[in-house]
């Protein structure tokens, strides 16, 4: 399994092969995640000045061991199969992300999301996720997340 991520890294790479420079990476279904699991961290983790990572529509259901990206601003999850386990963002001590995409994934209670408050967000994205039909969701996220500027919650 490490070996189909590795080939997709490099792919997206096209080449390049200085980690430190690498400031965006983009894996939208380059992998499917038969187990719903993430790599081994280390795989990211290599790249110290990510700021954008997007890892859209591989079938991951759970974030735990997220990798510990510290200039990580903004990150795509859209299209997956999450429906919790949140927390272990803020475990992966992702303290610059602003801007998360958790669009059309399978997150379904507001108690989900309050995790997401330890972090500085600015933006969040739960656009086609079951969150968005809880009676007074709306207020019930700022409330949750008071820091979120920008919450796309349209189905």
């Amino acid at each position: 399994m490490d070996e189909i991520w590795e080939r997709a890294v490099e792919t997206a790479l096209d080449g390049q092969t200085d980690f430190a420079s690498v400031q965006t990476l983009t894996l939208d279904g380059a992998v499917k995640c038969v187990h719903g699991r993430l790599p081994p961290p280390a795989l990211f983790e290599r790249f110290q000045n990510l700021q954008h990572l997007s890892i859209a529509n591989i079938g991951v259901s759970s974030l735990e061991q997220f990798p510990r990206l510290h200039n990580l601003q903004k990150l795509i999850l859209s299209d997956n199969r999450i429906a919790a386990g949140l927390e272990f963002l803020v475990e992966a001590r992702l303290n610059s992300l602003r801007d998360l995409d958790l669009s059309n994934n399978r997150i379904q209670d507001i108690d989900d999301l309050r995790p997401l408050a330890e972090l500085k967000l600015v933006s969040l994205d739960l656009y086609k996720c079951p969150v968005t039909r809880v009676k007074d969701y709306r207020s019930r996220v700022n409330k949750a997340l008071n820091r979120v500027k920008a919450l796309n919650w349209v189905n």
